[in-house]
């Protein structure tokens, strides 16, 4: 009999009983894991358009004056880039697709625990996402506010701003009804004798991430509400005309969306926990102290979102105590840093693919972080702000961070999902195309926003041109290798060898299940004795029982 393909493969292991199969069997499926794969598709498909459009714009800043698009057209793909990027990719990211696949088995769960909600968090995320599409085609054209719809412009455009507005506020509900069905799981859906100190320290990462979801969202809805009726009725909360304060709409903007930073970059930073320690063969240095600090970053992110703002006019008081509290929530991801680094001190390194992409992400969000510090900083903030360092910055801690880890998290966790393996060192090879891309296009920006380039210009001085030339070649590399990565990614799921069920020698819960799970992930619910990064043999589960047997059987 021929090998079942990978579609048929996905068929029979995510079926339950009476339920459709083919595309409406997947759409409507409530198993966490399918939810997971739609959201990776979804967002992989996101991605592109985001990059493209990117490259755009990167071709119009080859030299001043027009090459591709006009003004208008530039704030338009500057304003779709962020916005699909921000609210489509990277805010949902890790934890819509690794979080809804892995959390329930790394807790030793069926599924999460309201599997028809999880299924509706997807069903919003596409809603949203349609609405900010549909937009482009409506008279008046797409918006052209950028990703931040910052009044009073957003409320004076004649553009499509409502269309995507109410997108985005679609999208919140989603991610709030993520962040509520990991919160409940995690509370009680963990397997007998898993405390929270057994827990693996991804789940620690997206507890922490579902709870600024959960409280910081509602925020950036009601904002967007305000708009909306601010544009329809014209009442004047935030239009200066009108008696207004555009300052306010930048205080709740960023109430929310400094913490969703959060939301992007401490999932990356589980996935970073979990890959270390298989790779390094030991136990992950100061387990509680990476715990710890994770709730610590989403408690202190709360409270720092004013450092956006150095330059609106805020008292001095208030500048100094939010430059603070900048450096302060610096201290639990240096802690991070620090432990990820002691872990590979001494340990048997097996440089490796996910290993790989979490020494990119060392560097790049290290580089990212300490260039922070220094707009946190109100004497050096003054001269940077809103040129492109703040960009280069930007993008050396959404995407050398969020997004590097992501990818590493694909080449981590696809031979569990998929029960197939890529080309390692085509791997390998495509993450030092994307290292070389990523650093000529975006470390460039950092001497350009020195010397005075400001961001979201569609021209510039002549002075400028041989930086950007630098920094347009760069994105050509880095695009070269991430198609490469994607490539190999898509061909292994399609016609690689066989991963077997534990090829990194993880020993976390989803390692010691078959590969791709089963239904409903466990024969039997594990009984768990110790902490996650100890040796595979110290977890009793019934999975492991019928390894031996089938084990047996082949001798």
């Amino acid at each position: 009999m021929a090998n079942p393909t990978i579609a048929e493969k996905f068929e029979s292991y995510l079926d339950y009983p009476g339920m459709k199969k083919g595309l409406f069997g997947w759409i409507f499926s409530i198993d966490h894991k399918r939810i997971g794969l739609l959201y990776l598709v979804s967002m992989v498909l996101f991605f592109a358009v985001g990059v493209t459009l990117a490259f755009i714009m990167k071709l119009e800043m080859l030299s001043p004056g027009k090459d591709v698009v006009d003004p208008q057209t530039y704030n338009t793909l500057f304003t779709l880039h962020g916005v699909i990027m921000i609210f489509l990719f990277i805010i949902p990211g890790i934890p819509a697709v690794f979080g809804n696949f892995f959390l329930p088995i790394q807790l030793g769960a069926k599924d999460v625990a309201f599997p028809r909600l999880n299924l509706l968090s997807w069903w919003l995320y596409m809603i949203g996402g349609i609405f900010a599409i549909v937009s482009l085609f409506l008279q008046g054209g797409p918006i052209d506010t950028g990703w931040t719809f910052y009044v009073p412009y957003s409320i004076r455009t004649t553009t499509n701003v409502i269309l995507p507005l109410l997108g985005a506020f679609i999208l919140g509900f989603s991610s709030i009804l993520t962040g509520l069905n990991f919160i409940t799981t995690v509370h009680r859906l963990r397997a007998p004798g898993m405390t929270f100190f057994k827990m693996p320290l991804f789940v620690w990462a997206l507890y922490s991430t579902a709870w600024i979801q959960v409280v910081s969202t509602p925020v950036v809805g009601i904002t967007i509400v305000l708009v909306i009726i601010e544009r329809i009725f014209q009442i004047g909360i935030f239009d200066p005309a009108l008696g207004g304060d555009p300052i306010l709409f930048q205080h709740l903007f960023w109430i929310y969306s400094h913490p969703a930073v959060y939301i992007m970059i401490l999932p990356a930073m589980g996935v970073v926990s979990e890959i270390l320690p298989t790779f390094a063969k030991r136990t992950i240095f100061g387990y509680k102290a990476i715990a710890y600090s994770s709730l610590a970053i989403a408690f202190i992110g709360y409270f720092v979102w004013a450092h956006h703002m150095f330059t609106s006019g805020m008292s001095d008081t208030s500048r100094m105590i939010f430059s603070l509290l900048t450096f302060v929530v610096a201290i639990p991801s240096g802690v991070k840093v620090f432990n990820w680094i002691a872990t590979l001190y001494k340990g048997s390194i097996d440089l490796r693919p996910p290993l790989v992409y979490v020494m990119l992400f060392i560097f790049l969000f290290s580089i990212g972080g300490l260039t922070g510090l220094i707009l946190g900083s109100l004497a050096t903030d003054v001269h940077i702000h809103d040129t492109y360092f703040v960009v280069a910055h930007f993008h050396y801690v959404m995407f050398g961070g969020t997004i590097i880890i992501l990818f590493g998290a694909l080449h981590y966790w696809l031979p569990k999902m998929f029960g197939r393996m890529y080309n390692e060192k085509v791997a390998n090879i495509a993450a030092g195309i994307i290292f070389v891309g990523f650093n000529i296009l975006y470390f460039t920006m950092f001497i350009l926003g020195y010397q005075g380039m400001p961001r979201r210009y569609w021209s510039y001085l002549p002075e400028y041109q041989t930086l950007h030339i630098i920094s347009t070649v760069g994105s050509w590399i880095l695009i070269l290798g991430m198609i490469v990565m994607f490539w190999n990614l898509i061909y292994g799921v399609l016609k690689g060898k066989s991963a077997g069920d534990n090829p990194w020698g993880g020993t976390t819960l989803e390692w010691q299940i078959q590969s791709p799970p089963i239904m409903e992930n466990f024969h039997e619910i594990p009984t768990i004795t110790h902490e996650p990064y100890y040796h595979a043999a110290a977890i009793n589960t019934e999975d492991n029982k019928h390894k031996k047997i089938d084990e047996g059987e082949n001798e």
